[in-house]
């Protein structure tokens, strides 16, 4: 009697679609982790865009993130923040900026005063999208900084996180995103001078959180 022969599981062919499914996955993993950036050069010229986090509303001069990230790297880093702005009104004003600095690297740090001003979450994206596209075309590498979302219980419980909309930016641009930063200082009471805004103290551990996250993307070096 001749019995029907059904294919072993394990035969070649089975084999071949496993070691293809495996090959790909390692393809897949492998282009997720980009190669680092490469570390800009003591004196490059660096352009902090941002409101009043940026500023540095409330300290001494000398005494905010951009200026002591400029002392931790010996980067050139122009303070472009500007108390109050808006991405809208940081976006106008970023053509001259760009022009007057030419700067390698510009770190974006907007949208607080968008939120607190209940502008749409559509246009503050937008905005963004346009300053990055903006500062790709001059010729700079663009870093997105994201700030908390307004919240009177992240407030109380020192719990504040990011707006989910600085990842989706980010990720739409292509560019790196220091995402916990501003958030892990404005949660602690000992790093605010008021509630919106860092004290010395907090513009130093948030400039040592950007000098890090600068040297995870490959930008700063010790």
């Amino acid at each position: 009697m001749n019995f029907p022969c059904y294919p072993h599981p394990f035969n070649v062919g089975f084999m071949r679609r496993i070691i293809l499914l495996v090959t790909v996955t390692i393809l897949i993993a492998a282009c997720g982790n980009k190669p680092k950036e490469e570390a800009l050069l003591p004196g490059s010229q660096v352009l902090a865009l941002g409101d009043s986090l940026t500023a540095g509303n409330g300290v001494a001069s000398g005494e905010a993130w951009p200026e002591l990230l400029a002392n931790r790297t010996g980067w050139a880093v122009i303070n472009g923040g500007v108390s109050g702005d808006t991405s809208g009104d940081a976006l106008h004003r970023l053509p001259e900026l760009l022009e007057k600095h030419d700067p390698v690297l510009v770190l974006v740090t907007l949208g607080g005063n968008d939120m607190l001003r209940h502008i749409p979450q559509a246009e503050t994206v937008a905005n963004l999208g346009q300053i990055i596209t903006m500062i790709k075309l001059h010729g700079a590498k663009p870093v997105l900084l994201a700030t908390p979302k307004p919240s009177a219980m992240g407030a109380v419980f020192q719990n504040l996180s990011a707006a989910d909309f600085y990842r989706e930016v980010a990720d739409e641009h292509g560019i790196p995103l220091i995402e916990d930063a501003v958030a892990e200082v404005l949660s602690d009471p000992q790093m605010k001078g008021d509630p919106l805004h860092p004290n010395a103290a907090g513009h130093a551990q948030l400039s040592l959180k950007i000098f890090d996250a600068l040297k995870s993307i490959g930008y700063a070096r010790e």
